[in-house]
């Protein structure tokens, strides 16, 4: 089958890459979008079936231009995750030596991701944030930055060279991409999934937090991330977004959410889709292989036998 892909381009960004993994070996065009919103924007208009963006750095956390996007404007819905090691290389013109180097352009995620190695060997360099890490090196090519920091595969695309490998302060760093679609019945559940869902507080109230992380625990569902963005309606206004393991067609995770629904003023639901490993670059959604881990007295069948023995206690006399 052949999708067409909308992501954060222009060609030679991260994103890219977890495109060519996302896809598989069926057919697919690629879309470069000059921003998150303009690539989840194409596929909301239906130029795309599917869109491809960060959403989570291992080093930096939420993407925030992403999240803030999910949570507004027409929904759309997660049905996939893959996890990129990110390796940054310092491209530049050839020709251009370190001690040239006086303005440097990234996406926002990637200075923090090289701070160390930055303050070290440019102390005196400024930083300008770019759309993108491509878009960076694209600025770079035509003469309006020094250098940029982006994987050392987009220099032979731009024309331009590496002047130093590795610049990253963490070999291990990883980002986490999604791609979205427009809402669908979620994928069928593989046993090791994940549902991501948005959350908005009702009032600001004590324990209003505890409040949320409880329909989780009490049912036994494990989060695997928690995150407040502000609504930018006024201050105390925040909306959560939250990850949790399992699928929205379990029981545990089904009651989880219909619990926000009663106490929150609005939940968006993001998506179940299968879990991504957390090894290598290629990875692939994990299918099964490790299943998630089910706490005791909450199993589908424990839940099953719970609602059972409430109707009949209902039905008697």
């Amino acid at each position: 089958m052949s999708y067409r892909y909308a992501y954060l381009g222009p060609r030679g960004t991260f994103t890219e890459a977890a495109v060519r993994l996302l896809g598989g070996d069926g057919q697919r065009e690629a879309l470069p979008c000059p921003s998150i919103q303009a690539t989840l924007d194409t596929v909301r208009g239906g130029q795309a079936e599917l869109g491809v963006v960060p959403i989570e750095s291992s080093v930096e956390g939420g993407v925030t231009a992403t999240l803030d996007e999910l949570a507004v404007g027409t929904e759309v819905a997660i049905c996939a995750e893959v996890l990129v090691p990110v390796e940054f290389a310092l491209l530049a013109r050839p020709g251009t030596r370190l001690d040239d180097v006086k303005t440097v352009g990234g996406h926002p995620v990637a200075q923090p991701q090289c701070r160390r190695w930055l303050a070290a060997n440019l102390p005196q360099a400024d930083w300008l944030p770019a759309a993108s890490n491509s878009d960076a090196a694209m600025q770079v090519a035509e003469g309006q930055l020094d250098a940029a920091l982006a994987g050392v595969f987009a220099a032979e695309l731009y024309g331009l060279v590496a002047l130093a490998t590795d610049v990253h302060d963490r070999d291990d760093a990883v980002t986490r991409f999604v791609a979205v679609r427009l809402p669908t019945a979620p994928p069928e559940p593989t046993g090791a999934d994940k549902t991501s869902v948005v959350a908005f507080l009702a009032d600001d109230h004590p324990g209003a937090l505890m409040d949320i992380l409880g329909q989780f625990a009490f049912r036994g569902v494990n989060l695997t991330r928690i995150e407040s963005r502000p609504t930018g309606e006024r201050i105390g206004r925040y909306r959560f977004f939250i990850d949790c393991e399992g699928h929205v067609a379990q029981a545990r995770v089904g009651e989880a959410l219909m619990g926000l629904k009663r106490i929150c003023s609005d939940v968006r639901f993001l998506g179940s889709y299968p879990e991504a490993g957390d090894s290598q670059a290629g990875n692939v959604p994990r299918s099964g292989n490790r299943p998630t881990n089910v706490m005791p007295n909450a199993s589908d069948e424990e839940f099953l036998e719970a609602a059972q023995w409430l109707a009949r206690i209902r039905s008697v006399g």
